[in-house]
């Protein structure tokens, strides 16, 4: 799929690009978008992938990994009924569908690059993707999202009277959008044009051996694991109920001037704002306290971080060097001015259509056209609101694929990316229905 869509986004930018006289432009893009991928994008997320891949270690060597999946056992194991209920994959997964609902994009990104590697582990066809990463991604890419924390930041930055009053809508549009793409995910599983090839393992004890040694913890961890004694109890009870004061803190004390309000608004911006650092500390005190070597685990693992983002490069280069010779060429605009009269007809808001053709192909691009709409509109006009609701409940389909696929050096995606977008058309269909029933 991605070989087509790649093509028909290079081709067809090259052929607008002569057709409107933009070809100079197309040309110009190329270059600036190699750049932004390789500087801009791959290098700064080393640091952020070597610090939560780290950490990712220190959890999983402490056992928090296993515990976190064992408890949500009953609903991963219907999700993704390919994988081990004890495998690390179940436990990178969640993590970081938590961390993409609470709206922590620099812990959530690390996280699924490590729960695709973790998946890739039980994968018999390397270069193809698995059941279980395309229902992955289609989770990752439709994510249920609490507050839609920077729609609402410009919303309020514009002087919105209720910047708050797209959590909902934004909240039912994801919900929608995440059951739809898992649905999408699972029907398309079975359909014979997407089926598995042949596995190139050919012996099966080999395959099952692989699964078997990823599910069970390796002799020198379980060797080195100690049982958290009565005084270690103690110690993560006293920082637990720390963060509690800070939480409770957070959430009583008087709002800043311009900021959202409201019970549900606080209690989510006090979780995304303490999260960040109680994980950077009761992963490791956790891990001390079972007898884990933390600092030689948390290098060890940080080197990955580095292996990761230059891998990503070549995937990142051709998926955002396509995307922004296409736009250069006025590729959108053509699109937006084709559908124009056919959306009218359906009463879709024509002002909204190059952002949400753009949505899936750039977070920065449709940040931008959402700020515009703002300011042109008002921030409490109903245009505004569906623009918050879509860029809230959408995600950039076409980065995430490039990047969590590129991770591990998938070249054919099979239904992912159908299942992505998928779930984007019903988070925007959803989202301008519940605005004009809610706010038209």
């Amino acid at each position: 799929m991605l070989n087509y869509l790649w093509l028909a986004l290079m081709v067809g930018a090259v052929v607008i690009g002569g057709w409107t006289g933009h070809l100079s432009e197309v040309a110009d893009k190329s270059f600036e978008m190699t750049e932004y991928a390789v500087v801009k994008t791959a290098f700064p997320l080393i640091g952020v992938m070597a610090l939560w891949l780290g950490l990712m270690r220190l959890a999983e060597r402490s056992g928090l990994v296993s515990l976190l999946a064992r408890a949500l056992r009953p609903i991963m194991r219907r999700l993704f009924p390919e994988v081990p209920p004890e495998h690390p994959a179940m436990g990178s997964m969640v993590m970081n569908i938590a961390a993409n609902m609470l709206g922590l994009g620099n812990a959530a990104t690390p996280l699924g690059l490590r729960a695709m590697k973790d998946l890739e582990s039980l994968n018999r066809n390397p270069g193809t993707a698995t059941n279980a990463m395309c229902t992955f991604l289609a989770i990752n890419t439709s994510s249920v999202q609490i507050v839609p924390v920077t729609a609402m930041a410009i919303l309020a930055a514009n002087h919105s009277q209720n910047p708050s009053a797209i959590v909902g809508t934004s909240l039912i549009a994801t919900a929608c959008a995440c059951t739809c793409g898992v649905i999408t995910a699972q029907l398309l599983a079975r359909s014979p044009f997407f089926k598995m090839p042949p596995p190139e393992i050919a012996a099966p004890g080999l395959a099952a051996a692989t699964v078997a040694a990823t599910d069970k913890p390796s002799v020198k961890e379980a060797a080195t694991l100690k049982p958290l004694r009565w005084w270690g109890g103690l110690i993560m009870a006293s920082f637990l109920l720390f963060f509690v004061w800070l939480f409770v803190q957070a959430v009583i004390a008087p709002p800043v001037a311009g900021a959202a309000t409201g019970p549900l608004i606080r209690v989510v911006d006090a979780i995304s704002k303490l999260l960040v650092p109680f994980l950077l500390a009761v992963f490791p005190l956790y891990a001390a306290l079972r007898g884990v070597k933390i600092y030689e685990e948390f290098v060890e693992a940080a080197k990955e971080g580095f292996d990761v983002a230059i891998r990503i490069i070549p995937y990142l280069l051709a998926m955002l060097c396509a995307v922004g010779m296409f736009r250069a060429a006025g590729g959108i605009d053509m699109i937006t001015a084709a559908l124009a009269p056919v959306l009218k007809l359906i009463h879709f808001p024509t002002e909204l259509l190059p952002m949400v053709l753009l949505r899936p192909m750039s977070g920065s691009g449709t940040l931008g056209m959402f700020t515009e709409l703002t300011k042109q509109f008002g921030p409490d006009s109903l245009i505004a609101r569906m623009a918050g609701t879509i860029y809230g409940s959408t995600e950039t389909t076409f980065y995430v694929l490039a990047v969590y696929f590129g991770s591990v050096a998938i070249r054919r995606t099979r239904y992912a990316v159908i299942a992505g977008l998928t779930a984007d058309a019903v988070s925007v269909i959803v989202s301008i229905v519940l605005c004009r029933a809610m706010f038209g």
